[in-house]
């Protein structure tokens, strides 16, 4: 394959990849590092994980729960809470997450968690996952959520 040949394959290729959403993630790689943007959580002063993370474009918001006795309802629109004022923090909003992974503690409570989630992400909602955890969500809370949202 000679040079024109090979360069007008690879900028076919590239456009291609960027069409597909690749570009972004290799742009993101190339030219900027990760910046913690949350809480850094600590165990016995041994840095365990970071409550949110900007990298690129993108922003990763670790699990947030709600660790006070009340019910899904409560739970479910205080750990919202916590996550817009991450993205916020991020220079993001809810408007602009593009995944949501949901942790029940008890898949019973699907219905419910749905009322206080709904609307929450605008017109427009991000593709999401729900699970019901074995053993339970950590901290005795009734839903665990984290998220991907671009800037």
């Amino acid at each position: 394959m000679n040079t024109n040949r090979r360069s007008a394959f690879k900028k076919f290729a590239l456009g291609i990849a960027g069409l597909l959403g690749f570009g972004a993630a290799k742009a993101a790689s190339a030219d900027s590092e990760k910046v913690v943007t949350g809480e850094v959580y600590q165990d016995g002063g041994v840095p365990l994980f970071s409550g949110s993370v900007k990298h690129g474009n993108l922003v990763f918001v670790a699990g947030k729960g709600a660790h006070f006795e009340g019910d899904i309802t409560a739970h479910t629109k205080h750990v919202l809470d916590e996550i817009e004022k991450e993205l916020k923090k991020a220079g993001s909003s809810m408007e602009k997450v593009l995944k949501v992974n949901v942790y029940l503690h008890d898949l019973n409570d699907y219905k419910a968690m749905n009322e206080a989630y709904r609307g929450r992400f605008g017109k427009n909602p991000p593709v999401r996952t729900t699970v019901a955890v074995y053993g339970g969500v950590p901290g005795n809370s009734l839903v665990e959520m984290d998220c991907i949202a671009y800037i």
